[in-house]
């Protein structure tokens, strides 16, 4: 078998460090020399894209609040314009109760002016007809009259009973 120590790999020896130096060096160097400026401009464009992308989304909020603004707003002159509304219909609805109670009120009127007109022709029709019944009685009377030519007490007495007659034509008119 072979023969292993540990103590070989674990140790540190000046020319060890002395060679990983240089070689980090040279490593450095060439990477310097041919990558880093490709290198640095990477970095730059990856942080001018982050850096972009930060202010995109710091302007897309300021953006989102001012609409956010505009929206409450709206909504505000919303809510007021609902409610002006709503004092306008209520309005209008005032105004046509108005209208048509005041129309309900003229068409009441002339139907009690029609009614009214109505009694005062059916009362004048009575007493054309009240007139026209008392003086055919009349007639008749004066005709029993001059038929039967009696004496003055039978006079007397038709002429009260078309008095008595006249009355109760009167009393029929007025109930």
């Amino acid at each position: 078998m072979v023969d292993f120590n540990i103590d070989n790999y674990l140790r540190i020896s000046p020319t060890d460090v002395i060679l990983v130096l240089i070689s980090t060096a040279l490593i450095i160097l060439f990477a310097k020399h041919f990558f880093w400026d490709k290198l640095t401009a990477f970095i730059k464009k990856r942080q001018a894209l982050i850096q972009e992308n930060i202010d995109s989304s710091e302007r897309l909020k300021q953006q989102a609040l001012e609409e956010k603004a505009v929206y409450d707003r709206k909504m505000q002159d919303a809510g007021k314009e609902a409610h002006a509304m709503i004092e306008e219909a209520k309005a209008q609805a005032g105004e046509e109760k108005a209208e048509i109670l005041a129309a309900a009120r003229t068409q009441a009127d002339r139907i009690r002016q029609a009614a009214a007109e109505d009694i005062v022709r059916e009362q004048r029709r009575a007493e054309k007809d009240m007139a026209t019944a008392i003086s055919s009685v009349a007639l008749s009377a004066a005709e029993a009259l001059v038929k039967k030519e009696a004496d003055d007490s039978m006079r007397a007495n038709f002429v009260a009973d078309f008095i008595q007659q006249a009355q109760e034509d009167d009393r029929w008119q007025k109930s």
